[in-house]
This record gives C-alpha cells, structure tokens and sequence, in this order.
C-alpha cells in the first residue's frame, strides 16, 4: 500500500512541475497568464469502515487554476499593439469560431480587417457617419485603407473679436483692393465637391457704434452682377458687446470650375465686439480633399481613428471587451486565447473604460504576469517533494526486503 500512496506522491509533484514550467516556457510571451496545480488528498476508510482509523492514500490533481491578475506593460509606441488594463479580454472571431484573449498584438490585413498574429479578426462596434457607436460589439473592426473621397465645404465657423474702438467706414465704399475701405479681414479655404482648394476672405467693415458688415470673397465664386464679393451681411452686437442678430450667414453660387455649386452656411455665432485689438479665435470648415489612408490610432476607449494625409481624421470602429462572471472557468485553447464555457457564465459585451471593464492601453502589450523568482521556488519545492515521495519508495524496498530476510 505505501508503494502506491508515494507513486501518487510522485506524480503529483510530477504534475506540479510540469505546470512550472510551462509557466516558465511563457514568462516571455504576450497575454499569456500563469498556472498553478491544485491537489486533493485520496480518502479511504479505515478497517471495518472506522474512519479514525484511515490513513489515506496519497494525492490527485484536482485542477489547473488559472490566474489572471494584471500583467506589466512593455511600450512599443506601434498604435495596433493594445494593452488591457483592468478586466476584461479581446474577443476574435475566426469564421465563427469565438475566443477571447489578453494578447493585443494587431495589424491590419490586405482586406483593411483588424487582426490578431494568428489571422483572427477582432471584434467590436461599428460607427456611423457621425461617428456614434453603432451595433451589439461583434462586428469585424475594419479600416477604409482605400481612402477617402472629397468633401465639398458645406458648413463654416468664425469665431473673432472686432474692435469696439475701430473707425466707422461707409459699407458702399467696400472694395476688396482697397484697404482703406474695410477695417479687418481674415482668410480661411473652402473646398469644391472635387477637392479643390478655394480662398474664402472675410472683411469686416464697422457701419455703425454696435453693427459691423461682413463682405465674403471665395476664389472661383460666380457672383451676381458686377460684384466679385458675397454681402454685405450685418452683425449686431448689445451695448456688452454681444452679437444678438446675424449669426448665420448662407452663401450659394456656382463656382467657375465643372463641380458641384457652393452652398455653405457661415456660423458668426461666436463673433464679439469689445475694446480690444482684432482677434481670431476660430476659423473651421468642414471639407477636405481627398485623402491616402496612413496609420491608425487608438483611443483609451477604443475608439479607432483612421488617419488620412490630407489632414483628416475619422473614427471607424471601436473596440469592445468580454467579461465573464467566473474567468477562471474559461477553457483554454492555446494561442493565450480561452473559449467560454456554461461554468465562467455569459459573456458580457462592453466599451472599454465603463463599469467593470478596463480601460485600454494604445501603443503597449501586456506581458505575462510570470514571476520567474516564484517559479524558480516552486520547481524547488516541487522537486523535493518529488524526491521525498522516491525516498519512501526507496525505504518501503527496504523494509520489505528486510521482511523476506527474516527467517
């Protein structure tokens, strides 16, 4: 009976070692999260069924517990390798077949898709043209590396102080030549439906103690008449100095060029009159040219950017992270990916930053959480308890030998 309790003795420290080092074989590796054998001792009844008089009979594994506490970060400044801190797990998809991971390392494929080292796409929220979040967080992220096409300018802002001490001129008088018939100007570009770049001027002319009037020039605008300006429009600004009428302006004409006609709405909204020096706080539009894909950056919400060379920015997806109720009942499946299991519960779906789900992290990888100086201790006490349970096996040889030499 004692051979048999000390071989279960020496396969559990057996056991034992193996998970060590495994765990060791993975200190370097991405995601990856360590192990620790769990043993149960064997029970039997004694004699005649008297439980005092049990001895046992030696050990079992009973499960390989996986511990997914937060691994260090190492920065790679590369905006695809993503890092979770807090809980939470990637979620791939690879046709159908569903994973979760904590190993961020992404790229792009030929197709635009997000993908994992291993081919599988990760998955997310998809945005609208707005860029609000969109879909239940298990779309296939992708990014339009096709680039974007022209947008013609359909929507201006100006923000400015004018002069509450500057000269009153007459407004007939306005001549864009003529410096000495406006009191300011500012330049900013508007585009064409093709992406074409236009001059877009704006004179500001003082008519009056509170009201100024605003002449618009747009290169390759066809104006009315003999005019080679929009306006005049006028501004009225309270006894505080603050606009209370002509807040918006629209201007539409046809441009010279074979696109599509102007038609923008110009916002005066945070135009103020105060005693102080000519000032711009704000000139935007919202047209571009058009634009080559050229990297991506990442949010610590997720949200994905695309990043164009014409300047633009949008945002074409967002990242979604899976928690389960009980993450150490996932199965594992190699690759530092885990599948769920009915035990570690449903997965929730969420946005990274929100509730219990971690926050990510752009530009960093999650390393093992590996301790090698603890592990180097348990292969060590592993392997003692391997020996002793051989040396029993040794000794039981002994006595029993001892026994057949009696005569």
């Amino acid at each position: 009976m004692s051979f048999n309790v000390a071989l279960t003795g020496i396969n559990s420290a057996s056991k034992d070692l193996e998970t060590t080092s495994n765990n060791l074989s993975n200190a370097g590796t991405t995601g990856f999260k360590k192990s620790r054998a769990e043993f149960n001792d064997l029970f039997a009844l004694g004699p005649m069924g008297i439980p005092q008089l049990a001895i046992g009979q030696g050990s079992r594994m009973a499960n390989v517990g996986q511990m997914f506490n937060q691994g260090s970060f190492d920065f790679t400044e590369r905006s695809l390798d993503l890092g979770i801190e807090g809980g939470g797990f990637f979620r791939l998809d690879d046709d159908g077949d569903v994973s979760y991971t904590r190993a961020g390392e992404f790229e792009v494929d030929r197709d635009g898709y997000v993908v994992n080292n291993t081919g599988k796409r990760l998955t997310g929220f998809q945005t609208d043209e707005d860029g609000s979040r969109i879909g239940d967080g298990r779309d296939h992220l992708r990014v339009p590396t096709e680039g974007i096409p022209a947008q013609a300018t359909e929507e201006a802002r100006l923000g400015a102080n004018l002069n509450a001490d500057a000269e009153i001129l007459n407004p007939e008088a306005f001549d864009p030549e003529d410096i000495d018939s406006f009191n300011e100007s500012t330049t900013t570009t508007f585009y064409d439906s093709q992406g074409g770049a236009h001059d877009a001027t704006f004179y500001f002319v003082k008519s009056g103690e509170n009201t100024w009037e605003v002449f618009t020039q747009v290169e390759g605008a066809d104006y009315e008449g003999d005019q080679d300006f929009f306006g005049p429009h006028q501004l009225e600004f309270d006894s505080a100095g603050n606009l209370i009428e002509g807040d918006t302006k629209a201007i539409e004409s046809e441009f010279v060029a074979n696109v599509d006609d102007l038609d923008v709405e110009i916002d005066f909204g945070d135009v103020t009159q105060f005693a102080r020096p000519f000032n711009v706080t704000e000139v935007s539009q919202d047209g571009y040219t058009a634009g080559e894909f050229q990297n991506v950056n990442v949010e610590n919400d997720g949200t994905i950017y695309a990043r164009y060379n014409n300047g633009e920015t949008q945002a074409v997806g967002q990242v979604a992270l899976t928690q389960f109720a009980s993450e150490e009942r996932l199965q594992n499946v190699g690759e530092t990916s885990w599948q769920a299991t009915a035990e570690a519960g449903d997965p929730l779906i969420g946005v990274p930053g929100q509730g219990q789900f971690g926050r990510i992290e752009a530009g960093a990888l999650e390393q093992s959480n590996v301790e090698v100086s603890e592990q180097l201790v348990n292969m060590i006490t592993a392997q003692r308890n391997f020996s002793a349970n051989a040396k029993m096996i040794s000794t039981q040889d002994q006595v029993t030998q001892e026994i057949l030499n009696i005569r």
